[in-house]
């Protein structure tokens, strides 16, 4: 006679890869930090972002460095770097915000274009405008990738 058989543990859920995204613009100095720097900051860690340009400038644009130190978001160790198709093929979402055409194709990445105004050079109410639209898209695209996160407050609300 032999006893009940025990039913072995059931392992813990595997958790869901983390999601890598690339913002990408022309000068890799407004549109696709602002992004990256959000996303950032809302994702805590469950979303891993990053930006580069197809024309890399030299640093970050002022405008939009002193916009996002007013919303107290730090930009002193961003550096504009040049879009490669590693960092593409690395990532599982690619966002164009400007560079079009220029930006490599990776197949298997899904890429969106996000057409949002270029905040270099512009007055302190525009890109005040252009940021408070790329935390509203950054945030829906957060909602979408991890649903289960706890987004923050906007920055923007304040």
């Amino acid at each position: 006679m032999t006893g009940p058989t025990a039913t072995p543990p059931t392992p813990p859920p595997t958790p869901p890869p983390t999601p890598r995204v690339v913002f990408a613009c022309v000068r890799n100095g407004g549109r696709s930090v602002v992004a990256r720097v959000l996303t950032e900051h809302y994702a805590r860690g469950r979303v891993v972002a990053h930006s580069g340009g197809t024309q890399p400038g030299e640093h970050v644009h002022p405008e939009v460095a002193d916009e996002l130190a007013r919303l107290g978001l730090d930009t002193t160790h961003e550096q504009p770097q040049r879009l490669t198709t590693e960092m593409v093929a690395a990532s599982d979402l690619a966002i164009t915000l400007g560079c079009g055409e220029e930006c490599p194709y990776v197949p298997g990445v899904v890429y969106r274009d996000w057409p949002v105004a270029d905040p270099g050079g512009q007055d302190p109410a525009t890109v005040r405008r252009i940021v408070a639209e790329l935390d509203d898209r950054v945030r829906d695209l957060l909602r979408e990738l991890v649903p289960d996160h706890d987004l923050p407050p906007s920055v923007c609300a304040g």
